[in-house]
């Protein structure tokens, strides 16, 4: 488990890069290209006025709409903001998204509801299978839709959308190898390469490759990542274009799946946090291949179409010991000994997204429109197998795992090939989800200052028991309504009223226990400025929100026949406020900072309690949160200073326990010498205790890393 893979990645890299500049300097010049001078590189040492700003992502409105103009709160994390906070996952981001804070794994809280659907490219299906991390290696920048977006993105969560752009090939030649070492015995490499192949520019291509490996912050727990990325983009006709794209993702994680560490009620680990309750001969196994192919055109100057279509398919092996809960087994009045399983489990999953969108531009009456119709397709089949070990420690069903220490952990003493697997039986499930639907939305503007977002959509949606042979069927609709007024230059306000679905989960179906179900319904009203002041210089955003969430499955408490009936009782309610201001303090200074507040409250929760929540509060929501970067240029020295700071308030666990506030603070120093890029990142300064979320009470929460010290050398040639 401790090999490191990425030499073997970067060589494998390296020669690909050379046989495709071979290629591009052996391809025949296009007959119509014009003569082409080579200009010096240049190259930028500061980043004034820029704000690390983007001015539109398509995850708002599918269309060219600038953020400004869009009735609902939208962020974008940019590729400049990774580089510098030496985001290497997307849970190094989180301080810089008001509203979202950890949860567990990949999974966030997003305005207060735990958010795990993701888009990548703007289509459904994450192929990181839910337990291992999303890495930002091909990605080139971050965005969130805040709140429902059933209008345009059919079923999901109540509090948004997350949708990563991936990195596609660029007209300008670029070509960077880079090398990174850290404590924890850290090392990272990295290739990429992109430009044009012909001289014309009309073919351009992107290579990349990523490996990285490191001993991990808890006891047994080492990982490998591995990411090799290749597109082509072909010019088609005079306004279309082509892109093909292949990526494939290894990761080994040893010492996984990770749980928590055990807490008291107060909220203090009970051991370091660095404790694992796996064996280092413990593992979790990814493999992931993704196919996308995108080709937008505009068939006359009134209209742009787009179409795109990504098959992904992953495999997942994991073994692993959950830990059981913990027992005073010396009897001396301390709970000491954590009781465990042993778990054997496979999951496959085969996904297939297309998607088609057209854009009409036209004026009637004097007023304008922006017309998008669209379609989407999802198709997701899901193989799962498990077989189990149970606890030696335990009276009922005992079986051969035993529990290990939490204050003198003795790791090695036993392994998965000691608790006879060949012999135990096997559980499985095999399941399709299919998601369809159809969207309408229009943007009007009226007058030169007010604009009005209008968009529907019909979703249907089945889902199937490949093995019982049983399967539900549902539609539903989803709709938006938004208005955005110019106050003045630079000053926006803007309303908006949006809602959205869930489909009941296939084991809440069944007829017996009162199914099946309406889907889950959610609503949001939303208000807000958007401002840019002092000459493009700052922006500042705020929003209020209100999100309700109802129609939630409950058990009722009744048992007919033996089965435990269900109905549609609960209703949550989640307010806030969030402010991001981005600000160019100077030419040197630059300020990035997200701010928080969220009060998400369970309304009716039946006779049995809502699911993540505890009480009357949603599990892993804190009131406020607080993310700052800001980053100070030295031109005199080519170089820069970085800082980091993240708050995030008291919350609740999913049983209940309190998890505590933390601060903690990063430092990042970067230097431009020639071609070469030096930066060295300290996260977690002062190595602060902290649990970076909860769980329930048997796993304990979730450790946030301790000190780590990340040090880069890039090359760009």
């Amino acid at each position: 488990m401790q090999h490191c893979p990425f030499p073997r990645a970067l060589l494998a890299a390296s020669l690909s890069l050379a046989l495709f500049q071979a290629h591009a300097q052996s391809a025949p010049v296009d007959a119509a290209a014009p003569d082409v001078t080579e200009l010096d590189s240049v190259r930028v040492l500061g980043r004034a006025l820029t704000l690390y700003k983007t001015d539109d992502a398509v995850v708002g409105t599918r269309t060219d709409t600038p953020l400004a103009l869009v009735p609902q709160s939208v962020q974008v994390m940019p590729r400049d903001l990774i580089d510098d906070q030496a985001a290497r996952q997307v849970t190094d981001l989180y301080r810089s998204i008001s509203g979202i804070s950890f949860f567990s794994y990949a999974g966030v809280t997003l305005r207060g509801f735990r958010q795990e659907n993701v888009l990548y490219d703007g289509l459904r299906g994450d192929p990181y299978a839910g337990f291992s991390v999303p890495q930002l290696f091909n990605i080139e920048r971050v965005e969130v839709l805040k709140g429902p977006a059933g209008a345009l993105y059919g079923g999901g969560d109540a509090g948004g959308v997350i949708n990563y752009v991936t990195r596609k090939p660029q007209a300008q030649a670029q070509r960077r190898a880079e090398i990174q070492v850290g404590n924890e015995n850290f090392v990272a490499g990295s290739l990429e390469a992109t430009g044009p192949i012909t001289a014309s520019g009309s073919v351009r291509y992107r290579l990349g490759a990523y490996a990285d490996g490191e001993e991990g912050v808890r006891w047994n727990a080492d990982s490998q990542s591995v990411i090799g990325d290749a597109a082509v983009a072909f010019e088609v006709g005079g306004t279309g274009e082509l892109t093909l794209q292949y990526t494939d993702i290894t990761q080994t994680l040893g010492g996984n799946r990770l749980r928590g560490v055990p807490v008291n009620d107060s909220g203090d680990f009970l051991a370091s946090r660095r404790w694992n309750h796996n064996e280092a001969t413990d593992f979790l196994d990814m493999q992931a291949k993704v196919v996308l192919a995108q080709y937008r055109f505009s068939p006359a100057p009134a209209w742009d179409v787009d179409f795109a279509a990504r098959w992904f398919e992953n495999s997942e092996h994991q073994i692993y010991h959950e830990p059981m809960g913990l027992i005073d087994r010396d009897g001396d009045g301390t709970a000491e000994w954590m009781t465990r399983q042993l778990r054997n489990q496979y999951r496959d999953n085969d996904a297939y997204a297309a998607n088609g969108n057209a854009v009409w531009r036209f004026s009637a009456g004097g007023v304008e429109h922006k017309l998008l119709f669209g379609a989407d397709y999802y198709r997701a089949d899901a193989d799962f197998r498990a077989q189990t070990a149970n606890s030696a420690d335990l009276p009922r069903n005992a079986g051969p795992v035993p529990g290990i220490g939490l204050f003198d952990p003795a790791y090695g003493v036993t392994s998965h090939n000691d608790y006879g697997l060949d012999a135990l039986p096997w559980r499985q499930t095999r399941a399709r989800g299919l998601r369809y639907g159809g969207y309408l939305q229009d943007e009007v503007t009226l007058t030169p200052r007010w604009y009005v977002l209008a968009g529907l959509r019909w979703d249907g949606f089945r889902d199937e028991d490949l093995i019982a042979g049983t399967r539900v069927d549902g539609h539903d609709l989803s709709w938006r309504l938004g208005s955005t007024f110019v106050l003045r230059e630079g000053l926006n306000a803007y309303a908006s009223v949006a809602s959205g679905f869930v489909p009941q989960a296939t084991g809440n179906q069944d007829p017996a226990a009162g199914g099946p179900f309406d889907a889950e319904q959610s609503r949001q009203w939303e208000v807000g400025l958007k401002t840019l002041l002092a000459g493009g210089r700052l922006t500042l955003n705020t929003a209020l929100y209100r999100i309700e969430r109802s129609n939630i499955v409950q058990a009722t408490g009744e048992v007919v026949g033996g089965v435990n009936q269900l109905a549609t009782l609960g209703l949550v309610r989640s307010e806030g406020l969030e402010v991001d201001l981005l600000a160019d303090v100077t030419d040197r200074w630059v300020v990035n900072l997200a701010y928080a507040y969220n009060d998400a409250r369970v309304v009716d929760a039946g006779s049995n309690g809502i699911t993540n929540a505890s009480g009357d509060r949603f599990a892993n929501a804190p009131r406020n949160k607080l993310g700052l970067w800001t980053r100070y240029d030295f031109p005199a020295l080519a170089s820069a200073l970085g800082f980091g700071a993240d708050y995030t308030g008291e919350r609740v666990s999913l049983d209940g326990q309190r998890v505590k506030s933390y601060a903690v603070f990063d430092l990042s120093w970067q230097t431009q010498w020639r071609d070469w890029k030096f930066q060295a990142n300290v996260k977690n300064l002062f190595d602060k205790v902290y649990a970076a979320s909860g769980f329930i009470k048997r796993n304990g929460h979730f450790p946030g890393e301790p000190r780590r010290l990340y040090l880069q050398a890039a090359y760009a040639f």
